[in-house]
Parts: structure tokens; sequence; C-alpha cells
């Protein structure tokens, strides 16, 4: 399920990203293309305001970053993002916006609300449930003995 996410919603739910610094969105599109590796997903990240062509240079594979031009905002963007979405009820969209969630939700997407989804963002990657464990004295023995004894081709 892709995800489309209203990144300066998000970057506001974020512990340790701040709205005021001028590097927020390049720190939160590295958040998010780490998190879609970890998950294998894709997605597409949208903002207010950017410098032509920055939405190109942040970019990448698993993420599409989009700048909003004035006199439209992410809001409108995002909107027409779901409006255009071929199978809506397979996105996912990130947004604490109500007027957004509604649209999405109308059009059959699935909404996560951008704090909820900021601690997913955040959280550690899961480790394997099983730990490999050592070897015991006997299952040693046991490959000692069957390298010493190979059989000859």
């Amino acid at each position: 399920m892709p995800l489309l996410i209203d990144g300066h919603n998000l970057i506001g739910k974020t512990p340790g990203l701040r709205l005021d610094d001028p590097d927020d969105e390049r720190q939160l599109v590295s958040l998010l293309r780490g998190y879609l590796a970890r998950v294998k997903k894709t997605g597409t990240v949208v903002f207010d305001r950017g410098q032509l062509g920055t939405g190109d240079q942040l970019s990448s594979r698993p993420l599409k970053v989009i700048f909003a031009r004035p006199p439209r905002t992410a809001d409108d963007v995002l909107r027409d993002q779901v409006r255009r979405e071929r199978n809506p009820r397979g996105l996912l969209v990130i947004t604490s916006d109500a007027q957004v969630a509604q649209a999405a939700r109308r059009a059959g997407a699935a909404v996560k609300d951008a704090a909820e989804f900021a601690r997913e963002l955040l959280a550690a990657p899961a480790q394997s449930e099983q730990k490999e464990r050592p070897l015991s004295p006997d299952e040693i023995a046991e490959w000692e003995e069957a390298f010493r004894t190979r059989r000859p081709r």
C-alpha cells in the first residue's frame, strides 16, 4: 500500500523535527527513506512552498517529493493526488488535517493520523524474533567429526 504523506503536517508531529528549521524537509525525507526501505513500501510526500526543482533533487525511487506551487497548497495537491489515484483503496494517507482526511476517506483511501505515524517512523526496526544461539559442545563435536571424515570424490 503506497503512502501519501502531508509533509509539513508530519514534521509538526515528529519529535526532533521543527517547522522553523530550514532543513526540516530534508530531515523528514531522510527519515521517510529509511522507513520505506524498512517496510518495503513506496510513497509520496507533499510540502507547501519549495524552491523550484527541490522536489526532484530530494526524490528517490521509493519516495517522490512534491512541493506545491503557489497559489496551490500541499492540501490541494494531496486532495488532487487522492482523486487521481487509480486504486484509492490501496492508498494510505498520512495527515492530521481534517479536510484532507475527509477527502481521502470519501475516495476510499485509508487514513492514519500524523502523530501516530510519527511514532512508527521513529520506532527502532523490529529485531528478529528468533535469536541465534551458539552451538552446544555436542553440536561442535558433530561438525568437527563431519569435517574430519570427508568422503573422497
